[in-house]
C-alpha cells in the first residue's frame, strides 16, 4: 500500500524533473549560502544543449520584471498542506433541494491562490473557459489578497489581527492607495501567482477572459503575454460599461473597460463567435446626407396598424425621420399598394426589393424601418468585436440585483448579458467554466441561463474569498456576513428564478467547498522528527473534529478524482465505506477493518482503494491485505493515509 501524500504537488519539483529528462547532464548539485548541498542547473551545459544564448547575470534584455517578481513565481510553485471541506447545508441539489449534492456545479469559499492550488491536480487541463473580474487597482481598493510579501508574519499578526487558531491568514484589509510606494508592485505580486496556476487549468483550446480598467490594463497585457505566451494573446474587447458618462471626470469623460483575451494555444482556438437568434430583426440604418428615396413595393408588412390607411407624411422614429410620399392602405398588416419613401439609407433598392419580395421587410412607428433575419441567416454565427456596446452595462447589472434581491449590495458588478455572451462566444458543449474572483457570482447565473436556454450541461466552479461586508452595509443590515454568503444566495434565488420561468431540466444546484488546514496532523508530514517515545502519536494522525468525509475530499483531490463525483455511502460487515463516480474510488476510514471488510471491497474491483493506515484489525489484516487484492482486484490502486 502507498502512502497519499495530502499536500499539492511542487510545481518547482516538477519543472526541475522535465529538465532533468530532457538534459541530465545539465544537472548538478553546488552547495548555497547555508553550506547545504543542494540541485542545480549547469548553465554552460544548457546552453550548449540548446545552442543558443543564455542570459544570466546583469546582462541587458527585454524583459517586464518588478520587485518581488521571482518571490511570487515561488509563491505560484510552493506546494500547500491544506484542503477543501464539503458544506452539505450550504449546498443545492440539481433540483434546488437544500443540503442535496447530487450536482455538478462547484462553489468554493477561501483564498483564490490555495483553491487553484487545490485544484490543479483535479482539473489539470480540463477548464474551458477561465472569467475573472479582479479588483482593479484603482487606489481605494481593500486588499484582500495580500500574499506576505510586504511584512514578516509577526507584523502581520499584529497590524491585521486575521490570523486563524491555525496560523493561517485570514484577511488584509488595507488599502492599496497611489502613496503606498509599491501601488504597483503589490497588485503584480498578486495577480502573478494565480495567472500562472490558472494557465494550468486551461485546457489546451482554452480560453480566459479577464475584466480591467485603465489602471492595469498594460501590466496585465505583459504579464499575461509572459504567463500564457505572446502569440496567445487574442484581444482586448472594448467593453461600454456606462449608458451615459460622469462629468466629473478631471479630464474626460470614460465610458469604456477593457476584457484582455488569452489563449492556451492559440493555434486550436476556435473562432470567438455568437449565434443570432430566430426571431432577430435588423435595422436598416440611416446614413449621411443626401437623403435617398426608395420605393417600397406592395406587401411589405406594416407593424403599425392591422387595417386601414397609414396617412402619407412625416414620421419621427426614434432617431430616424422618414417621409411617406403616398398613403399606404391596410389589409391584415401588410400594405396592398406602392409606397414611395424618403429617408437615410444604408441599403440599395434592390437590397430593399429583395428584403420585400422575401416578406422580410416591415414599418413600425416605433422601431423605425426594419427587417426580419431570412432563413439563411437564422443560427449563422457572427464573430464578436472588439468593441462591445450592447452587451449589457452596470445599469443592467444593478437592476439585475434589485431583481434578485430587491437592494443592492455590490458596486460595478458585471452584467449576466455580457458574461452569457463570452460564454456562448467559446462553448457550445459541457465544458466548465471557471470564475476566481466570483463575487456577485453574475457568471453561475449566466450559466444556469444559458443552460436553461439551450438545455446545456455547462458546469461552473466559482471562488470567492469570504470578505467580511461592511458593518454599515445594506448586505450587512440584511444578515450577510461575507461575500460569499451573498454570491451563494444569488445563485439560489436565481435557479429558483429561471426553473419557475423555464421548468428547464438542468442542473440548477452546486456543491459548497470550504478551504481549510490538511485533516492530517504534523506528524503525518514529518513523522522522522518523532521521538522513540512518541511513536504511538503516528497512531492517530487525523486532527480532531475531522470526519470521514473531510477525509474523502482530501483523498479525492490528492487522487485527481474531480469534485463534482458522484458520492454514495455504502455499508459493508457494519462498516461505512464511500463509492465515488459508480466504484472508481471506494474508501473506508473505519476503525477495526476485517480481512472479509477488505474482500469485499476488492470484489468490487474498484481503481483506487484507500484505507486509514491504522485502521486494520489486526497484524493477520495487515499481512494478508496485498494477497487479497492479488487475488480478486490486482489492477487496483491501494492507498494508505
Amino acid at each position: 500500500m502507498d502512502k497519499l501524500k495530502l499536500h499539492t504537488k511542487n510545481i518547482t519539483d516538477e519543472n526541475f524533473a522535465k529538465l532533468s529528462a530532457l538534459f541530465p547532464n545539465a544537472v548538478t548539485e553546488t552547495v548555497n549560502e547555508k553550506g547545504e548541498v543542494v540541485r542545480a542547473v549547469d548553465a554552460d551545459v544548457l546552453r550548449q544543449e540548446i545552442s543558443v544564448e543564455v542570459v544570466e547575470g546583469a546582462k541587458e534584455r527585454y524583459q517586464f520584471t518588478w520587485p518581488d517578481k521571482k518571490k511570487s513565481v515561488v509563491t505560484a510553485n510552493a506546494p500547500i498542506a491544506k484542503t477543501l471541506r464539503l458544506d452539505r447545508e450550504k449546498s443545492m441539489g440539481r433540483n434546488g433541494e437544500a443540503g442535496s449534492i447530487d450536482t455538478e456545479n462547484i462553489y468554493i469559499e477561501g483564498d483564490n491562490l490555495d483553491a487553484l492550488k487545490l485544484l490543479r491536480e483535479t482539473y489539470l487541463g480540463k477548464v474551458k473557459m477561465i472569467y475573472i473580474d479582479p479588483p482593479y487597482n484603482t487606489g481605494s481598493d481593500a486588499f484582500v489578497y495580500d500574499d506576505d510579501f510586504k511584512e514578516t508574519e509577526e507584523n502581520f499578526k499584529e497590524t491585521s489581527g486575521a490570523i486563524d487558531e491555525e496560523g493561517n491568514r485570514l484577511f488584509d484589509m488595507r488599502v492599496n492607495n497611489e502613496s503606498n510606494g509599491r501601488f504597483h508592485t503589490d497588485w503584480l505580486n498578486m495577480i502573478y501567482p494565480r495567472l500562472r496556476l490558472a494557465k494550468d487549468l486551461l485546457s489546451d483550446d482554452g480560453v480566459i477572459f479577464i475584466s480591467i480598467d485603465d489602471n492595469e490594463v498594460e501590466n496585465l497585457i505583459k504579464i499575461g503575454k509572459e504567463v500564457f505566451g505572446e502569440g496567445n494573446y487574442i484581444n482586448a474587447l472594448k467593453w461600454k460599461r456606462k449608458k451615459q458618462p460622469s462629468f466629473l471626470s478631471k479630464h474626460i469623460a470614460p465610458l469604456m473597460e477593457y476584457i484582455l483575451i488569452f489563449a492556451k494555444n492559440h493555434s486550436i482556438l476556435g473562432k470567438l463567435s455568437i449565434e443570432k437568434t430566430s426571431d432577430a430583426t435588423k435595422k436598416i440604418m440611416n446614413i449621411s446626407n443626401p437623403i435617398s428615396e426608395r420605393l417600397f413595393k406592395a406587401g411589405f408588412i406594416v407593424k403599425c396598424i392591422d387595417s386601414g390607411v397609414l396617412p402619407k407624411g412625416i414620421y419621427t422614429i426614434k432617431t430616424m425621420t422618414v417621409e411617406y410620399l403616398d398613403d399606404i392602405i391596410v389589409e391584415n398588416g401588410k400594405a396592398t399598394n406602392n409606397v414611395r419613401v424618403k429617408a437615410k439609407f444604408s441599403n440599395t433598392q434592390d437590397k430593399i426589393d429583395k428584403f420585400i419580395e422575401q416578406g422580410l421587410l416591415f414599418i413600425t412607428e416605433n422601431k423605425g424601418l426594419r427587417r426580419y433575419v431570412s432563413d439563411e441567416e437564422v443560427g449563422k454565427e457572427k464573430s464578436i468585436t472588439d468593441l462591445l456596446l450592447d452587451w449589457g452595462d452596470n445599469q443592467d447589472s444593478d437592476k439585475e440585483q434589485q431583481e434578485i434581491f430587491e437592494n443592492k449590495y455590490f458596486d460595478y458588478t458585471k452584467p449576466v448579458l455580457l458574461l452569457k455572451n463570452l460564454v456562448k462566444s467559446c462553448i457550445k458543449d459541457d465544458s466548465i467554466i471557471l470564475d476566481f474572483f466570483s463575487g456577485s457570482a453574475t457568471t453561475a447565473q449566466a450559466v444556469l441561463e444559458l443552460n436553461a436556454e439551450d438545455n446545456g450541461k455547462r458546469k461552473f466552479i466559482m471562488v470567492q474569498l469570504p470578505e467580511p461586508t461592511a458593518d454599515k452595509s445594506e448586505a450587512k443590515k440584511a444578515g450577510y456576513n461575507n461575500i460569499c454568503e451573498i454570491g451563494e444566495e444569488r445563485i439560489r434565488r436565481a435557479a429558483k428564478k429561471i426553473k419557475e420561468e423555464t421548468n428547464a431540466d438542468i442542473d440548477y444546484g452546486f456543491r459548497v467547498f470550504k478551504v481549510d488546514s490538511s485533516n492530517m496532523k504534523d506528524v503525518y508530514y514529518r513523522p522522522q522528527d518523532l521521538k522513540q517515545e512518541e511513536m504511538a502519536l503516528f497512531a492517530d494522525n487525523i486532527k480532531e473534529g475531522r470526519t470521514p468525509e473531510d477525509l474523502l475530499i482530501q483523498v479525492m483531490l490528492d487522487l485527481g478524482v474531480l469534485l463534482s463525483s458522484k458520492i454514495e455511502e455504502k455499508e459493508i460487515c457494519g462498516k461505512k465505506i464511500f463509492s465515488v463516480d459508480d466504484g472508481y474510488l471506494i474508501a473506508c476510514f473505519d476503525d477495526n477493518v476485517t480481512e472479509e471488510i477488505v474482500v469485499e471491497i476488492a470484489k468490487k474491483k474498484p481503481f483506487y482503494a484507500v484505507f486509514r493506515d491504522s485502521s486494520m484489525e489486526n497484524d493477520a489484516v495487515i499481512t494478508n491485505f496485498e494477497q487479497i487484492f492479488e487475488t480478486y482486484s490486482p489492477q487496483t490502486v491501494r492507498k494508505v493515509l
